[in-house]
């Protein structure tokens, strides 16, 4: 059970509740519509909802934030970044629509009201927002050339507006030197927060808007 973990003590009886309520509701709908692969499935509480959260550790988001997970295949990151921060809006976006259709059902069964979805494509998007956080979508430079436009100015969290994505380490410093000296990019090991092997070679990658 993910309420068992010992990353985040602070966690309400509700919060525990809907994350443990996600292994089951993603099991169920994943033997319907395939958002998570057939081996991650059995490892959804660490693959997914722990990387997920390794965001929460480098940043709090604050109440009346708004964050959009681009992106964001069955749920992840947004999903369990919405549990864990239920004052703070999250707009789910993805391409493809049954994988957009999975999200908002899990959103809808765990009682979320934070969160809000788009079936579109990153081109066709124009809100704006705090933070864009995104999951295995992109190299850095096509992320940051897609959410430019789509972070606002207006301050309201402890570090500037920006990009912030969960990478693994492959091509991480081809891609972080690609952006140019100019670009300010923070890249911190998931190891530091997280013990389990899964972690060695993750980070969060911070890109100030």
């Amino acid at each position: 059970m993910f309420s068992d973990n010992p990353y985040f003590p602070q966690l309400t009886e509700q919060q525990k509740a809907r994350f443990d309520a996600l292994g089951e509701l993603y099991r169920t709908w994943n033997e319907q519509i395939n958002v998570i692969s057939r081996k991650d499935i059995d490892n959804l509480y660490e693959r997914h909802v722990l990387h997920s959260l390794a965001i929460a550790k480098y940043v709090r988001f604050m109440p009346e934030g708004r964050v959009l997970d681009l992106g964001c295949g069955g749920g992840f990151p947004g999903i369990p970044l919405a549990i864990f921060f239920p004052e703070t809006h999250f707009i789910l976006v993805d391409s493809i629509g049954k994988k957009i259709k999975v999200a908002e059902a899990v959103a809808e069964a765990l009682g979320l009201e934070n969160v809000s979805f788009r079936h579109a494509r990153a081109e066709d998007l124009s809100e704006k927002v705090d933070f864009v956080v995104s999951r295995a979508v992109a190299e850095l430079g096509q992320l940051v050339h897609w959410t430019r436009g789509l972070i606002s100015a207006q301050q309201r969290h402890g570090i500037p507006n920006g990009l912030i994505a969960l990478k693994g380490g492959g091509r991480l410093k081809e891609e972080v030197a690609a952006l140019g000296k100019r670009a300010y990019v923070d890249v911190f090991p998931i190891r530091k927060y997280f013990g389990e092997p899964f972690f060695e070679e993750k980070f969060v990658v911070y890109v100030q808007r």
